[in-house]
């Protein structure tokens, strides 16, 4: 995982509720096995078992994949 960057939306409302981050992988099926490895691993694991005692820290996830477009200076 290549972390790009992370982001809160200005609107301060939802600047508390929401974070936006970018991470870069060589390919799409990349992607899916660094996430299934991130979600297995047993450290992990239990630093979101700690973290979430009194609740969860997270309501909703939403991944989208992108390609860079022709005129992209990332490409």
């Amino acid at each position: 995982m290549t972390v790009i960057g992370f982001w809160n939306p200005i609107d301060p409302d939802k600047g508390e509720q929401t974070l936006i981050y970018l991470l870069a992988f060589p390919s799409k099926e990349t992607a899916k096995k660094s996430w299934q490895a991130f979600r297995d691993d047993p450290e992990w694991q239990a630093v979101r078992e700690a973290s979430e005692q009194q609740g969860k820290l997270v309501d909703k996830v939403e991944s989208i994949y992108l390609n860079p477009t022709d005129y992209s200076p990332l490409k």
